[in-house]
């Protein structure tokens, strides 16, 4: 049988993955302490490993393809394809940012002002090429995690961190003074992997169906019942990826509307739809838009 060996991050990123895959049409079950979860198809072989080594994992053939950051992509330097890009965090839709932050009262404000200071980060690659191109010479240290702390006791005199709301970086007093570089999540694949006719079709399937997933988030179907009359009137008020669906009614002078509009409008477009003589109005949730 074809199997894909499919590499998922671990840590932050791993509710929110498996959240996707969920909404995707594949449900993964954890178990605690097993980094080889259940997943309800007998073509994926999944593996939950760390993002930081997800890309060399899938250039060395060990998975076919995963999930993992573009900055960690960049920094091993990996040869692998981008099936595609999956823009989701564990909090927002946003991407990441890589940001240069020190102490808040420090007398740094730019980082040309970096010029012979110590820099602690987990990005070790990337941040020394960025100072390289700059010109700007640093000396940089690998940091092992709480790299925010680093610049608090003095052990750094910057730090180049990922943040995604800054919370992290206001509680321990720090400012931003660069942002390096943004990053989201990606779906990778090895060449070998990529050039088997089965394997990348089942990988391409599956992007589809995640990209699928995150096009629905936020959106939801709207469906109600309007009197042939009003019609025009309210087709005129709902916006639609194309233009909404218009059915007769058996017998009757009213037709069944239905489109897909953002959630964040719904407030306040029911009420006018209501208004305008729409009624039997139902909003439902959206797995996926193709």
């Amino acid at each position: 049988m074809n199997q894909l060996k499919l590499g998922l991050p671990k840590g932050s990123l791993e509710k929110a993955t498996i959240e996707l895959f969920e909404k995707a049409g594949w449900l993964i079950k954890p178990a605690a302490r097993n980094y080889f979860p259940e997943i309800d198809d007998s073509e994926l072989d999944c593996s939950i490993c760390r993002p930081q080594e997800m890309s060399r994992y899938v250039e060395d053939g060990m998975l076919d393809a995963g999930i993992t950051g573009k900055d960690w992509t960049m920094e091993n330097e990996s040869d692998t394809v981008l099936v595609c890009d999956l823009v989701y965090s564990k909090v927002s839709r946003r991407p990441t940012r890589w940001i240069v932050a020190v102490a808040g009262d420090s007398d740094i404000e730019t980082i040309e002002d970096l010029e012979g200071k110590k820099i602690s980060t987990e990005l070790v690659n990337v941040t020394r090429q960025f100072f390289d191109e700059k010109g700007i010479n640093v000396n940089i240290e690998f940091s092992w995690g709480a790299t925010e702390a680093k610049v608090v006791s003095g052990l750094a005199d910057a730090i180049v961190e990922v943040t995604e709301t800054e919370s992290t970086i206001r509680a321990h007093g720090l400012k931003i003074i660069y942002e390096l570089m943004e990053s989201n999540t990606q779906f990778i694949a090895g060449r070998e992997a990529w050039n088997d006719p089965w394997k990348r079709e089942k990988i391409e399937n599956i992007a589809l169906l995640l990209q699928g997933a995150l096009k629905a988030d936020r959106i939801v179907g709207l469906k109600m019942n309007v009197a042939n009359e009003k019609l025009e009137e309210i087709v005129g008020i709902l916006p639609s990826i194309n233009a909404p669906t218009v059915a007769p009614l058996y017998n009757q002078d009213w037709c069944s509307v239905e489109t897909v509009v953002s959630e964040d409008i719904v407030r306040d477009l029911i009420p006018k739809l209501k208004k305008s003589g729409a009624e039997g109005i139902i909003e439902y949730a959206l797995n996926k838009v193709i």
